[in-house]
């Protein structure tokens, strides 16, 4: 299944998914928001608990794939708490930049909060805005990750499309997101170990509705070819993608040609 990645059109009004639920798109980012409000304080150890650890390493290899060097400006798009940032402040070094940009405000806190305690400061800044309206100049940065959440964006076609425009020519865009296994046996596994997520969220947050909407909207995500697709009608050229963990996640990349036709 690849799932929808644009919003749906009725007689009345526009809609789109919210996990299962079909929503109007006028809400849902309302939604998405109190999700990320309720889990922000406990999403770090929540990782480490639905991950068993392997999101660290997942994102390792990403940031492996960013080719990010000292000087350059970074935008960690969606990025929560702050992982990605840490790691790409060291490598750009005190001539670059790297802005730490959410859309929830209680995540950019949380991530703010996070590196200030670790004395990262000198080239980090933080931004909240909607990944669908990117509010700056063209050519602005070397490289845009966003790390698993590409998934939660109404209109995913539209964000692409600005972290196209405002991506120099030549940078590079990395996606990391959950995706689709490729082996049956892998998948079945997969989709009852994050069954049990949800429970997991109750016992250690005390939220279980806002875990399941977090698996029901990796089920509704697109799949590699889908995702590799939309990046390819974004304007992204050679764009590829790397399976992680047997394809229960991938990590997408994609350049912005030297010359834009």
């Amino acid at each position: 299944m690849s799932g929808d990645n644009k919003p749906n059109s009725s007689s009345d009004e526009q809609t789109t998914h919210f996990g299962y639920e079909t929503v109007p798109v006028a809400e849902k980012a309302q939604r998405v928001g109190q999700v990320f409000h309720s889990v922000a304080s406990k999403y770090d150890v929540m990782n480490d608990l639905m991950s068993l650890g392997t999101h660290r390493l997942v994102k390792r290899f990403t940031i492996e794939l960013s080719g990010v060097r000292a000087g350059q400006r970074v935008l960690d798009l969606a990025g929560g708490t702050g992982d990605f940032t840490i790691r790409f402040s060291s490598l750009v070094g005190p001539t670059g930049e790297v802005v730490l940009a959410d859309i929830n405000a209680s995540m950019l806190r949380v991530g703010r909060d996070r590196l200030i305690d670790k004395g990262i400061s000198q080239n980090v800044r933080y931004t909240q805005l909607n990944a669908e309206q990117l509010p700056f100049p063209a050519d602005t940065f070397d490289c845009i990750c966003i790390a698993y959440g590409l998934r939660n964006v109404t209109d995913k076609d539209a964000a692409l499309r600005s972290m196209f425009s405002v991506l120099k020519p030549g940078g590079r865009a990395l996606v990391l997101e959950f995706s689709k296994p490729r082996n049956d046996l892998v998948s079945k596994v997969y989709d009852g170990y994050s069954a049990l997520w949800p429970i997991v969220g109750k016992l250690v947050t005390g939220d279980a509705d806002s875990y399941r909407y977090l698996v029901e909207s990796i089920r509704m995500h697109p799949d590699q070819e889908t995702l590799k697709s939309m990046m390819e009608n974004a304007g992204f050229a050679d764009c590829r993608f790397h399976d992680v963990m047997g394809g229960v996640c991938a990590i997408h990349v994609g350049f912005k040609p030297l010359t834009v036709d």
